[in-house]
């Protein structure tokens, strides 16, 4: 079992953790996210959104973090993109953070949260901008 696996799934609000990463241990880019961070002494609290979806409040919250529209977070290569349409532009942000919680592959990854920031880890080494501060 990875150290990865240990701590999976914890959303217990660790006080100890610095951030959060929504993580699927699947996806090489998330697994190279966690790794940098852990790698520099940064200890995020792990959400593996694929067993624990985010509602769509949480979403929201990151989408506006990310400083992002809901469209920008989509997975576009995937089959639950194509099977609900997901294309059709008169969809609005609503309809899509709905789509995300309820089919949560649809969600890019690895997003990583600390603060008042948020940054889409791809590439991985988009996480460590989050490690200096806002200027």
């Amino acid at each position: 079992m990875s150290k990865d696996d240990k701590t999976a799934g914890k959303t217990s609000g660790d006080p100890s953790a610095q951030g959060t990463l929504f993580h699927n241990p699947r996806c090489s880019k998330s697994r190279g996210a966690l790794e940098l961070l852990t790698e520099r002494g940064v200890r995020p609290e792990i959400v593996r959104y694929l067993d624990q979806p985010p509602k769509p409040a949480e979403l929201r919250e990151i989408l506006r973090l990310l400083g992002l529209p809901a469209r920008s977070l989509l997975r576009t290569g995937e089959a639950e993109y194509r099977d609900l349409k997901l294309d059709d532009p008169s969809l609005d942000d609503d309809a899509l953070i709905e789509a995300m919680s309820r089919h949560p592959r649809l969600i890019e990854r690895p997003i990583f949260v600390r603060g008042d920031r948020a940054v889409i880890g791809r590439p991985p080494e988009r996480v460590l901008e989050l490690l200096t501060p806002k200027g």
